[in-house]
């Protein structure tokens, strides 16, 4: 693998660092859209702001083709207190890049100066620094606001630092990548009293500890085998003491998915269990269930594209195809959904023991940052591809 750039990389991990420093919730990140969008600027791009509030897209024409790709990096950071102790440690108490988005808009920026500089390309670039894509779905927002109307793309294309895969390995999968994701929260409705006489009461926490059990069975015996699907309790609130039984129990699922039928017939079955057993206990249930982003289904061209360009890029033995999708979610679908493209990974791992992402001391691999910063420039280039 022959890393071009070396000339542009200290400004591309000074970025990086920057952008660590100053993390921003989703459709808060003011600060951040701001220094993106005078790095874009200043190198010649057509800066568009106010996509999704803080929403960035950046446009460069070369030559006379009417092609066009999209190329998308995100920029929104964590509700997590960082633990990294790193001289580059987030200065927003409670937020984090935990997730490497820092090191993803960095990277396009690094390629956004070297792609000027060489205009090496026959079309138009449009360059999208996405926020909130970790809560509010900042992609479906910035295309509720026109962006493929306002800058349309031919293709659109996407990467994410994964910690767990090999150092400098492209992963990646035709169709569907990274799964569906929704939440629910069922509230069970009891009657409290005193823990020393339960007869006189309806309990919650007997009647939630029986639909969470009773939850166990979808996925075993509704499902299919093959259609891969997750629910997890993840929260189960009830009570404060031990002498009380209280009014309610609480808790939150987390529902992943990729068939919109299967979709449809978990939500259908956790609300069938939730209510019959509460009913089975003399209790009442409210079943408060939000479909979240869609599958992330990737397109056979684009995909066959990025395959064979990672694959001249880096080696055969730095790519491989995924056996099976991710239960991880990524709002990148949407895009998908109205474009072709191609959501890929990038391998970013240390050692087996590194911290997981979304982890407090997770910290992107700034070692990485030439390999994909020259792989959007080669992605540009090759796909509008001068005469």
């Amino acid at each position: 693998m022959t890393i071009q750039f070396s000339n542009h990389m200290a400004d591309v991990v000074a970025t990086r660092h920057h952008l660590h420093q100053y993390p921003e919730i989703g459709l808060s990140e003011f600060n951040t859209s701001d220094y993106v969008a005078k790095k874009l600027e200043s190198l010649g791009y057509e800066v568009t702001r106010g996509l999704a509030k803080t929403g960035i897209v950046a446009t460069l024409r070369n030559g006379d083709s009417p092609r066009s790709i999209g190329i998308r990096a995100d920029f929104d950071a964590l509700p997590i207190l960082e633990e990294t102790g790193l001289e580059y440690q987030s200065k927003n108490p409670g937020m984090m890049h935990a997730c490497g988005h820092d090191g993803h808009t960095a990277m396009l920026l690094g390629a956004a100066a070297i792609i000027a500089e060489r205009k090496n390309f026959d079309g138009t670039v449009h360059l999208i620094f996405q926020p909130a894509e970790e809560n509010f779905g900042g992609a479906k927002i910035m295309m509720d606001d026109g962006l493929f109307e306002k800058f349309p793309c031919d293709a659109v294309f996407a990467l994410h630092n994964d910690p767990t895969i090999p150092f400098g390995q492209f992963a990646l999968r035709e169709g569907p990548i990274m799964a569906a994701v929704d939440e629910c929260k069922i509230t069970v409705n009891g009657r409290g009293g005193h823990g020393a006489e339960p007869q006189d009461t309806a309990d919650p926490i007997v009647c939630g500890a029986s639909i969470i059990m009773a939850l166990q069975t979808i996925v075993s015996r509704n499902i299919h085998p093959i259609d891969p699907t997750v629910i997890t309790v993840g929260a189960f609130h009830a009570g404060g003491a031990s002498n009380v039984i209280p009014e309610r129990a609480e808790m939150l699922l987390s529902v992943r998915s990729f068939d919109p039928k299967v979709r449809d017939q978990l939500e259908n079955r956790i609300r069938t269990i939730a209510e019959g057993q509460a009913a089975s206990y003399g209790m009442s249930v409210t079943v408060d269930y939000q479909r979240g982003y869609n599958a992330t289904i990737n397109h056979k061209a684009e995909t066959d594209f990025i395959r064979t360009l990672a694959t001249r890029f880096a080696g055969a033995d730095k790519v491989v195809d995924m056996p099976r999708p991710t239960m991880g979610s990524e709002d990148f679908a949407y895009m998908l959904e109205e474009r072709p493209g191609c959501y890929f990974f990038v391998g970013t791992q240390r050692t087996p023991n590194d911290p997981p992402l979304h982890h407090p001391r997770y910290d992107f691999n700034d070692d990485i940052l030439p390999i994909g910063t020259s792989f959007w420039v080669e992605l540009t280039e090759s796909w509008l591809a001068t005469k």
